[in-house]
């Protein structure tokens, strides 16, 4: 139970990333946004992103020694 729980958080993490990540940079291009901004928002997606990974890998990992 545990294990699906922490699937379903790395999902949702990466779904929310992704549409952040794509909405913030539509809206930073589209009112023209300092470039400094789009940078901080790449780095908070791969922020994003690394903690799903690491979620993922975890889980891959207990269901390994599980068995």
């Amino acid at each position: 139970m545990a294990r699906a729980r922490q699937a379903r958080l790395a999902a949702l993490v990466m779904a929310v990333t992704i549409v952040a990540w794509v909405v913030l940079g539509w809206i930073g291009r589209d009112y023209g946004w300092d470039p400094r901004y789009a940078f901080l928002i790449d780095f908070a997606a791969l922020a994003g992103f690394a903690f799903a990974m690491i979620v993922t890998f975890r889980v891959w990992q207990q269901g390994r020694s599980n068995k």
